[in-house]
């Protein structure tokens, strides 16, 4: 429906232009929006205020004459008015809305879907966190918007590849080693002092039994950066493998893992270095190389390569994003946590000294989660290796519950995460909210089902008979739907999907308190069979989409 009142918009200042109303003009972004006041009609549109300053007519005057021009669509639009400075509020005749449920009833599984994408190829990274230790709750945020996104994108049209960078370069995998090395050698009865550059974390000493149980103390007298390096090897592996089970735990599956060292191994660093070197990005000061993100509007240029040789991590990125492109992706999208806000401008500029457009690399921040308890904090603290893993959340409060939780927010808003709000099975538990309004309407046609009642098709049904308040609605919050998608991958804000959720069980729990579905009245309960099918079919879709389930029995 949005759309179509876009296209309406399109064609009245086409015809405008053409009538001599006003000079033709260039057609901006459209923006349609949902009237928050039904006394404001369906939807609202600011394109009068917009189209003002380029058309040097006052906004209220260029409104009149649009909304003029969109009378000859009175079949769809029951009336257009003016309202503020401009806005114009479009009202939908109600008919136009009660037969929409008939597209609702024919796609199925495939409403909300769209083809904004036309197969245009994503790149979607995400978690990319070290192999050093098991995945945290911050960590699993970050995996559930993009897992979530990935889902939207591909229902919009869009060809997405969901890729995890595995950061295996470095000091940080050197420390990794060194703290499975002095764990070994602890166990094997020396005295060691273990450096707090180490990491603390249990899984350490657990990875370093399991050599001792399988090597015993063979490598004891090996030079000790020969077992090291050996030992990072042999924990970054068992790491990623409890990251991977973790994660398909969490119903998060990846098309592809690429190893940072890799672009190290084959020379991809060391090449492309040279070559923004000699197209002049990169200079060298005193032995270290900068690249000159500054032509591209970032506040200081930035090291690539410091005065002892080793590369930074901007070196390494700027070759894996260069790779991203190569494979043939048109956008690419990094899910990052909050604190890298400042890594954006210099990545901005590599891609651009790359030749691919600003615009070509979108990142989404995902702010810190907060644990709760009751409302009480959790402690949590890294350096003690004493944090909440991914793993100790879904093990209590279930795979469902902490996707849907972890979704109630913009990921650029901090997030409170309460374990037993998530655990309750109520109402006041948004997942459990949503999941009983599934369960719900498979309990009534289950009655239907004893009572001799088939659910109908559109066809077999009077859907005029649904004019209650209330019916409508349902329904204009059931067509909605696809354009929650659409926009919620359009603007990447995976969160618009449990917003919508939470109003759609609201106003069904609110309906099915009120009212009876299934009566005497065959042709009323039909209707309403109907339209509670339309509710269904849209609770199990967008729940699909974010990985949740949507249960019959609760």
């Amino acid at each position: 429906m949005k759309q179509q009142i876009v296209q309406y918009i399109e064609s009245a200042v086409r015809g405008a232009s053409s009538k001599g109303f006003f000079e033709a003009v260039e057609l901006p972004f459209i923006e349609v929006e949902v009237s928050r006041d039904k006394a404001h009609g369906d939807y609202a549109s600011n394109i009068a205020m917009v189209l003002a300053a380029s058309l040097k007519q006052k906004p209220r005057e260029i409104a009149a004459i649009l909304a003029n021009e969109m009378q000859g669509h009175d079949d769809v639009l029951e009336k257009v008015e003016i309202a503020g400075p401009g806005f114009i509020n479009f009202f939908i005749r109600e008919k136009v809305w009660l037969g929409l449920l008939a597209k609702v009833d024919r796609l199925g599984e495939q409403f909300g879907g769209a083809g904004i994408g036309n197969g245009r190829r994503i790149q979607l990274e995400f978690v990319s966190a070290n192999p050093t230790g098991p995945l945290h709750i911050g960590h699993a945020r970050g995996a559930v918007i993009g897992d979530v996104l990935a889902n939207i994108l591909r229902a919009s049209g869009y060809e997405v590849h969901k890729e995890y960078y595995i950061n295996d370069a470095g000091n940080q995998m050197h420390n990794l080693g060194k703290s499975v090395y002095c764990r070994y050698l602890g166990i094997l009865g020396e005295h060691i002092d273990f450096p707090d550059t180490c990491y603390q974390g249990k899984y350490i000493l657990d990875i370093a039994r399991d050599i001792v149980r399988s090597d015993g103390n063979r490598h004891h007298a090996r030079p000790p950066d020969e077992v090291i390096r050996e030992f990072t090897d042999r924990a970054a592996a068992s790491i990623l493998k409890g990251i991977q089970e973790d994660l398909g735990a969490f119903g998060v599956f990846f098309d592809a893992y690429f190893s940072e060292r890799q672009l190290y191994e084959k020379g991809v660093v060391a090449e492309l270095l040279g070559d923004l070197e000699n197209r002049g990005f990169i200079y060298r000061d005193d032995g270290t190389l900068w690249f000159r993100t500054t032509d591209f509007g970032d506040e200081k240029d930035r090291v690539v390569v410091r005065q002892n040789g080793e590369p930074t991590y901007f070196a390494a990125d700027i070759a894996y994003h260069k790779d991203k492109f190569e494979r043939g992706f048109e956008t690419l999208i990094d899910i990052w946590g909050a604190d890298h806000h400042g890594y954006i401008p210099r990545m901005h500029a590599g891609i651009q000294a790359m030749g691919y457009a600003k615009d070509a690399l979108r990142v989404i921040l995902v702010q810190l989660v907060s644990l709760l308890r009751d409302a009480k904090p959790v402690a949590m603290s890294t350096r003690a290796g004493e944090f909440v893993t991914l793993r100790e959340v879904i093990d209590e409060v279930g795979k469902d519950a902490a996707r849907y939780h972890f979704m109630m927010r913009r990921s650029d808003s901090q997030l409170d995460f309460d374990l037993e709000v998530a655990k309750r099975q109520s109402m006041d538990n948004p997942v459990y909210y949503v999941q009983y309004a599934h369960a719900r309407i498979c309990s009534i046609f289950r009655l239907a089902g004893e009572r001799g009642m088939s659910v109908p098709s559109f066809e077999d049904a009077d859907v005029s008979l649904l004019n209650l308040p209330e019916e409508l609605g349902l329904i204009k919050c059931i067509i909605r739907y696809p354009e929650v998608v659409e926009g919620a991958a359009t603007a990447l804000e995976p969160h618009r999907l449990t917003f919508y959720l939470n109003e759609l069980a609201g106003i069904f729990h609110s309906y099915y308190n009120k009212f009876k579905v299934i009566s005497d009245d065959g042709d009323l309960s039909r209707a309403r069979l109907l339209l509670m099918k339309s509710i269904r079919t849209v609770l199990s879709n967008a729940l699909g989409l974010l990985g949740v389930s949507a249960p019959e029995h609760m």
